[in-house]
Formats: C-alpha cells, sequence, structure tokens
C-alpha cells in the first residue's frame, strides 16, 4: 500500500484476499481516492470500505490490456509471414544462388543452364563451388536421367497438418449446417467451444499460425552473415569458427536447420507468382502495436501500406489503440463511449473481451481520464520489495520482510 501524497510504502498485505483488504482499508477512515488496477476483487473491498472514495483505474494497465488483446488477435488469425505485393528486390542474389543449388537435381540443372548461357566447365565449378570432375559428371548426366525434386520433410509434415486442418473444420462445418448446436459439436468432436467457433468463422485458417515463424535466438544478430558465406561455398563447421569469434555460442547443427527453413521459405516466395509477392513477418507488424514505424526494423512505410491494403482490418486495428491513448490523457472522458462503440463494430473478439471488463469498471476508467494519479508508485515499489527479497535469497518470512521494507523506507 502506496500513499499518493508522500509516495510512501505504509503497508504490506499478506494476502490478495477481499476481506483482508476490506478489513485494512476500514482502518485508514480518511481516504478519498484509490489507485488501482483493474481488479474486481479492489474495487470490491474499496467499495464496502469507503463507498464515497474515487476509485482511478490505472493507465498503464488500460493500454497495456488492449495492446496484448491486439497482439493475442493478430497471433491468433495471421500467419508468421504476411503476404504482400512485392515493394523491391525481396531476394538477395546470395539466397537466389543458395535456392538455385539446393539440392542435388537442383545443382545438375543449375550446371546445365550456366552452360548454355556460355558458361565454360572451370567458371561453372567456381560459381558452384565445386570442383570440375564434379561439373563434368553433372553436365554428363542425360535429361530424363536427373532426379526428381523431393520435398523436405517439414514440407511434407506441414501438408499433412494442413490436410488434417481441412478435414476438421469440414467436420465440424457439416455438423453446424446440419443443426447441432456448438456445444453438441463439442461433445461429438472433443473439441473446446473456442475451436468450434474458430472453425466455423471464416477467417480460420488452414496454416497454422507459428508456421514459418523463427523465434529469436542466438543466431539472429548473425544471419545475413551466415547467408552470404554459405553463398561463397563456405562449410558449416568454417562459418561457425567466424561467428564464433564474434560472439556466437551455439553449435553447428543450429546453423544447417536455419538455412534449411530460409531455402524452403524463399522457394515458397519464388513458387508464387514468381517473384511478384513479398513476406513480412508477423513479428515487425506486432511491434508497431508498441512502437512507430521509424524505430520497426523490419519493415518500410512502403511495406507498411501495402500490408494495411491488403489487411484493412490491421489498419483499423492500429487506429483504435492510437485513439484510445489519445482518450486516456484527453481529460475527456464522454469520449469512452464514442470509442467503445466504434470498437465493438470491428468485431475482434479480444477487443470485445478488453472492451466488457471496461464496461465493468466504467467509472474507474473515467476517472482515470479525469484525475493525474496512477499506479507508478506501486509499480516501483514492486520493484524494490523483489529486490530486497532477492537480497535475502528468497528465504525471508513475510514478517521479516515487511519490517526490512518499512524500515528502509522510515529511512528516506
Amino acid at each position: 500500500m502506496i500513499d499518493i501524497e508522500s509516495h510512501r510504502i505504509i503497508d504490506l498485505l499478506d494476502s490478495r484476499d477481499k476481506e483482508t483488504v476490506t478489513r485494512w482499508l476500514k482502518t485508514f477512515p480518511n481516504i478519498q481516492v484509490v489507485s488501482r488496477d483493474g481488479s474486481l476483487t479492489y474495487a470490491s473491498a474499496i467499495s464496502d470500505s469507503h463507498p464515497n472514495a474515487i476509485q482511478v483505474s490505472d493507465r498503464f494497465h488500460l493500454l497495456k490490456n488492449l495492446s496484448e488483446a491486439l497482439e493475442k488477435y493478430m497471433l491468433r488469425l495471421f500467419p508468421a509471414r504476411l503476404e504482400i505485393p512485392t515493394t523491391g528486390i525481396s531476394q538477395t542474389p546470395e539466397m537466389k544462388a543458395l535456392l538455385d543449388t539446393r539440392n542435388r537435381a537442383q545443382r545438375i540443372r543449375f550446371a546445365k543452364q550456366k552452360l548454355t548461357e556460355g558458361f565454360t566447365i572451370s567458371e561453372i565449378a567456381l560459381v558452384m563451388h565445386a570442383s570440375i570432375s564434379t561439373i563434368r559428371k553433372y553436365l554428363s548426366i542425360r535429361e530424363e536421367d536427373i532426379p526428381e525434386d523431393i520435398s523436405s520433410v517439414r514440407e511434407r509434415q506441414h501438408v499433412d497438418a494442413m490436410n488434417k486442418m481441412k478435414c476438421r473444420i469440414e467436420n465440424v462445418r457439416n455438423l453446424y449446417n446440419q443443426g447441432f448446436s456448438i456445444e453438441e459439436i463439442c461433445r461429438v468432436t472433443g473439441h473446446i467451444s473456442q475451436t468450434i467457433r474458430k472453425y466455423l468463422s471464416e477467417e480460420c485458417s488452414l496454416i497454422n499460425g507459428h508456421y514459418d515463424y523463427r523465434r529469436p535466438g542466438k543466431l539472429q544478430n548473425f544471419e545475413k552473415e551466415i547467408i552470404e558465406l554459405r553463398s561463397q561455398g563456405v562449410t558449416y563447421p568454417k562459418i561457425t569458427e567466424t561467428i564464433r569469434a564474434k560472439g556466437y555460442n551455439g553449435t553447428v547443427a543450429a546453423l544447417r536447420v536455419f538455412m534449411q527453413k530460409e531455402r524452403e521459405h524463399q522457394k515458397n516466395v519464388v513458387s508464387k507468382d514468381a517473384g511478384k509477392n513479398e513476406f513480412i513477418a508477423r513479428k515487425w507488424m506486432i511491434q508497431l502495436i508498441y512502437r512507430n514505424i521509424e524505430k520497426v526494423k523490419g519493415i518500410t512505410q512502403k511495406q507498411y501500406e501495402e500490408v494495411l491494403k491488403k489487411y484493412p482490418i490491421l489498419g483499423m486495428a492500429y487506429e483504435i489503440l492510437q485513439q484510445f491513448h489519445g482518450i486516456i490523457f484527453s481529460k475527456k472522458p464522454d469520449k469512452l463511449e464514442t470509442w467503445i462503440c466504434e470498437a465493438e463494430k470491428l468485431e475482434i473478439t479480444e477487443v470485445n473481451a478488453f472492451i466488457t471488463g471496461l464496461k465493468r469498471d466504467l467509472d474507474a476508467v473515467k476517472n482515470s481520464i479525469i484525475y493525474p494519479y496512477n499506479n507508478g508508485l506501486a509499480e516501483g515499489s514492486v520493484n524494490k520489495l523483489k529486490v530486497v527479497k532477492r537480497i535475502m535469497y528468497g528465504r525471508s518470512s513475510f514478517e521479516l520482510l515487511k519490517s526490512k521494507l518499512l524500515r528502509i523506507e522510515a529511512t528516506h
């Protein structure tokens, strides 16, 4: 518990239960204003102990909750890479060279193509980082003897997963069209109601949202260098030695997996409309929820505009977030109800859940627009508390931790 005026920690409670909070608040009959997060338990405790006190919902938590709602929506609905019309050169020369020689069949065709373009055997060997005898062997293979391209295990697994998803969606939709309720479909299929609603939605995609998504890892800072070195014929162990000198501490196998996934992604890019499209990682669009486009390194203004043309719902989602941010700091609470009506029109499940929470706590939310109070003091004090707890290796009793923290406060 923090005193808003003195900025001091005045007490610690050993429970979040309503009865405990109510009992503590009643010991201070002079309380007039309470700043809190959106907890209904705290709201009820304050109303019971001080029905006339002004309750202020914390602005940071309001903005955080709406931002997280939009992030969950994007993770649920959009693929890991969003396809848009190309805005420039989306494939580097290094990756093109790696794609043209990604397996034995491709290497043979690439060698034959370069020969028809007028390259000598020595020049082809130099381009492909192979020996002259290997190139001669490739060129001697007849066209009908060239092996067929074989898709990777990961590609075959992806196709199987999409086929299974398609069957599940069709089964659920058939049952729904036959007059089964969502509860009955849940019992028949074993899916939860949220999954059934997702399958019934027109926006439901066969592609798993995590497919083609690469999590940030140890290789993130070296990806471009790895592709360049690999296109020059440098072996994986040599590349590993090079980047280890710059701070990489992972394995050689991680490089192989990275290159395999990157080749598969680039192959999919090339196979769709012969280079007319490019892909933007979903993570950059999520970053735009929290910061301006100038501070997001993975997307340009032109690419952003193309994404909004193809997915206009994203533009509307960003707009309601910006509008809500403006209202929170506008000192004009009357605008909130208008914003709620506009946001509900988007019919985004996650945003509607956020709005439901706003409506339950509407007076406190409006007070956060009117009054300057917030939970910043409490959040900072929680960090202080955690530091004190860790100094004692987390082994202190509640009473000892409370005594130590309050004694520290008394010395300031």
